[in-house]
């Protein structure tokens, strides 16, 4: 596994309807994606920043396209379908790797993933409309304690298609996804799952809450909570707060001030807990 932290690569969040979340998000003042379809029954649009993404993910018209979950075979498509039967929300979260066949290897030694490395390929947009070609190996980890949420890390073949200035230039100016919450009924439970997911030892921890900083200044938060556990949101950063709760007046999206933070809650976004801080 790598020596180096890993980053955020992209958070996957859960929804009924992928237009209404997409229009939804561009009400936030984001830049959304175009529609792409998965071979494997799944639906996306993106929200891409400097250096990871959002994906707005639902299932497709074709469910059946969805393979089982099997042996040593994690299904992407089944995950999210199952997720969606119970709730919409913040399903995965995917850390980047720069060789994920070794991190599927490490995984398995490690007892967090017995699941062969899954590859896959499809043909992108740039900006102008014009059309690349992007491929992804994800190696897969779960934590029989955390039913409810899923990790991988993804390699990208050919990052030079995927990341795009011209699709990270947002209304709002938000620059990355800095912190992704997870809930849980003692945060101590998962500390040796997440610390070898993510290469990083906690420092602290304690039983209401267990932290793990990663590169480009994320952080990976278990916190102690009495609801189902699970993914309950991320951190975005701005680099003006009261340009952004001035686009979510005007865009009539309930928000409040915690600290020095802009919140929408999550019955108010999909599901999802959405936090704006100063890029500063």
């Amino acid at each position: 596994m790598s020596a180096s932290r890993r980053r955020i690569d992209h958070i996957v969040l859960a929804v009924h309807d992928l237009e209404a979340a997409a229009e939804f998000y561009a009400r936030l003042g984001f830049k959304v994606g175009a529609r792409n379809r998965h071979p494997w029954g799944t639906e996306n649009r993106l929200v891409q920043f400097g250096s990871s993404f959002i994906e707005l993910i639902t299932v497709g018209d074709a469910p059946e396209a969805i393979p089982p979950h099997e042996p040593r075979r994690f299904s992407f498509g089944a995950f999210v379908r199952d997720y969606l039967r119970k709730r919409e929300g913040f399903a995965m979260l995917v850390l980047d790797s720069p060789d994920a066949k070794a991190d599927a290897a490490a995984f398995s030694q490690r007892k967090i993933g017995e699941f062969e490395p899954f590859f896959f390929e499809r043909k992108g947009r740039r900006p102008d409309g014009s059309e690349t070609h992007v491929a992804f190996t994800l190696a897969f980890a779960m934590d029989p304690k955390l039913p409810n949420a899923s990790f991988f890390v993804c390699q990208q073949h050919f990052p030079e298609n995927f990341w795009n200035s011209d699709f990270q230039k947002h209304p709002n100016g938000a620059t990355n996804i800095l912190t992704v919450t997870l809930a849980s009924a003692d945060p101590i439970d998962h500390a040796g799952f997440l610390a070898d997911f993510t290469d990083v030892q906690p420092n602290r921890p304690d039983h209401t809450q267990v932290a793990y900083e990663l590169a480009k200044n994320g952080k990976l938060v278990a916190e102690k909570s009495g609801s189902d556990s699970g993914f309950t949101g991320y951190t975005v950063a701005v680099p003006d707060l009261a340009r952004q709760q001035a686009l979510l007046s005007e865009a009539g999206i309930a928000f409040s001030m915690v600290g020095d933070c802009v919140v929408v809650k999550p019955e108010n976004a999909f599901g999802v807990a959405i936090s704006f801080v100063s890029a500063d």
